[in-house]
């Protein structure tokens, strides 16, 4: 198989940090992709079998955003050849900020999608038949950042201060941060995914990825923003996690066994050596540089995003029950989700929990 690159994204957005400039042309260009049914980017490696060929079985993930490095162990797999040494024939079509990735995989458009704890509770709230089936991130790389020097050094800090967030974090780390640091929905910005009134006004404080936004902004601003990261303070949400559908899940466990271990094993291997998988990643989004993508690494390592807690006994994508119920009675507590919820439909903890050991090729 040949890879497929996706428009240029002269046409097509370039990713979080440039997507205020192309928002309109990604949100088009994407679900029209989607609704066509045809591939918004496919990631391969060239010495794979034809899928024509019948050997191997075709899988489709769709990501959460622009590729990047928070998505290297999917293209490493790819890459080296991970998935088609588990019969896969894995088709990788990227996110953006209107492409709803629920609705591709409950129409089947994708067999796994990319997404994160609450979102997966809140799924189960709504009637979808989707469950999470493992989890790549044990931290949610979501922070707030503010200007150095303004006296913002904590959360504890933020009374009275106005900080700009995406319409999503109204229903995922608002509350959480409302309750905890009696902070007042007055206080919340529109962050449109453009870090310039950020950088240009001291006072604000923002959203961000802490391997995204801080990159843009010492670009752009020539600073180093304070980074205040909600997963070290309790905010206990799993992200970057693996999604599917519960009729393929029961109808076809095996799949889904093969996909999850090829896709963690594709992560053990680009923590290791990400230069395959990076290879494909600027192959699909040209934008993305390599100061970029060493910036995210740097980042993912050096708070722990990937392994940490659970997964450093039971493996890249652990989840654990006890995790999952503290979040639900965290999002109880702060009104997010009725205590009526079955959340624990949400997920299945089948296919992880292995050890690293179980990872190694």
């Amino acid at each position: 198989m040949t890879f497929l690159r996706t428009p240029s994204f002269s046409e097509l957005a370039l990713g979080r940090r440039r997507f205020l400039r192309y928002s309109s042309l990604a949100a088009g260009a994407g679900m029209l992709a989607a609704c066509a049914g045809g591939s918004q980017n496919t990631a391969s490696s060239d010495a794979a079998p034809a899928a024509a060929s019948g050997e191997l079985d075709a899988v489709t993930f769709g990501t959460s955003w622009f590729a990047q490095a928070e998505h290297g162990g999917f293209y490493q797999a790819v890459a080296t050849g991970i998935y088609e040494e588990h019969g896969l024939d894995v088709t990788i079509r990227m996110g953006g900020p209107q492409v709803n990735g629920n609705q591709l995989l409950m129409a089947g458009a994708i067999d796994f999608n990319m997404g994160y704890a609450i979102d997966a509770i809140n799924g189960i709230r709504e009637g979808l038949p989707k469950v999470t089936v493992a989890a790549i991130f044990q931290k949610d790389p979501q922070a707030l950042m503010a200007h150095p020097g303004v006296g913002i050094e904590s959360f504890e800090d933020l009374e009275g201060k106005t900080i700009l967030m995406s319409t999503a974090a109204h229903t995922t780390f608002w509350p959480f941060l409302k309750a905890k640091y009696d902070l007042i929905d007055e206080q919340m910005g529109v962050y449109t995914f453009n870090v310039g009134p950020f950088v240009a006004d001291k006072n604000l404080v923002q959203q961000g990825y802490i391997t995204s936004e801080p990159f843009a902004i010492e670009r752009e601003g020539g600073f180093e923003p304070v980074l205040l990261l909600m997963a070290d303070h309790g905010y206990s949400n799993y992200t970057t996690t693996i999604e599917t559908r519960r009729e393929l899940m029961e109808s076809n466990p095996d799949l889904v066994q093969r996909f999850v271990d090829a896709s963690i094993k594709g992560w053990y291997s680009y923590l290791d050596d990400p230069a395959p998988g990076n290879a494909l990643i600027q192959q699909d989004n040209p934008e993305m540089t390599d100061e970029q993508i060493a910036f995210g690494l740097e980042k993912l390592s050096e708070y722990g995003i990937i392994v940490s807690g659970d997964a450093e006994t039971l493996g890249i994508g652990a989840m654990t029950a006890e995790r999952w119920e503290e979040l639900f009675n965290t999002m109880v507590e702060l009104g997010a989700f009725e205590a009526s919820v079955p959340y624990e439909e949400a997920f299945s903890l089948d296919f992880v929990n292995k050890g690293p050991e179980a990872y190694q090729r």
